[in-house]
């Protein structure tokens, strides 16, 4: 009997070993960027314009511990962990979307802060988690699960990302401006997707405020 507990004990700590691996190494900066350029003053937005970007979905606050924070991989880990523990698939959907949404305002903080490297890392994360939750909701919806709010709540989500990510585009080196924009085209695919399901399901889905004429 102890000998059971004992190797289940191992596995335990070689499972949480394993994990803390890879949150470290999704947590590592893998970009190098320029400085970042000053902006002309035609070249940015001033908030409260009549043609500001509106749009009715809130991100969380981050908190206090971002990636360039010492506790950060405990914070990860305790993200992973929690999503291992989830098993009701709806519910899962709802957390990868929180993290998603607090990564995004992460990496704007973090680019306001003039640390691009690991501001581009943590976009890059919080687009995956936008994507996991899109696919996600997909297979729930394939297999006869209400999705309608989630669907909503993930097409506002993906213009929300999109806005925020115009917004760091104001701020962020030039070599790093191609990478941003090619993220973008994640939150843009999600949007498209989810408005399509959502007029096949008789709903009115959010209007997209970009690539007006």
């Amino acid at each position: 009997m102890l000998g059971r507990i004992a190797l289940i004990l191992s596995a335990l700590v070689l499972a949480f070993g394993i994990l803390f691996t890879s949150v470290l190494k999704s947590a590592a900066v893998r970009y190098s960027f320029s400085e970042t350029v000053a902006l002309e003053a035609s070249d940015t937005k001033v908030l409260g314009d009549a043609d500001e970007i509106k749009i009715d979905y809130f991100l969380p606050y981050p908190g206090r511990i971002l990636p360039d924070h010492p506790l950060w991989p405990l914070k990860a880990l305790r993200a992973k962990l929690w999503l291992l523990v989830t098993t009701n698939t709806g519910r899962k959907v709802d957390l990868k979307l929180l993290f998603a949404d607090k990564r995004i305002a992460m990496s704007k903080t973090l680019f306001e802060k003039d640390k691009p490297e690991i501001a581009y890392s943590t976009l890059e994360r919080a687009e995956k988690y936008l994507q996991e939750a899109s696919e996600l909701e997909e297979i729930n919806r394939k297999e006869g699960l209400d999705t309608k709010e989630r669907m909503d709540k993930l097409a506002k989500a993906a213009l929300k990302h999109r806005q925020v990510m115009e917004e760091i585009l104001l701020i962020a080196p030039e070599d790093a401006k191609p990478k941003i924009i090619a993220t973008e085209n994640i939150a843009n695919n999600i949007y498209e997707k989810k408005r399509v399901a959502m007029l096949e399901a008789g709903m009115i889905p959010p209007e997209s405020p970009f690539d007006r004429n």
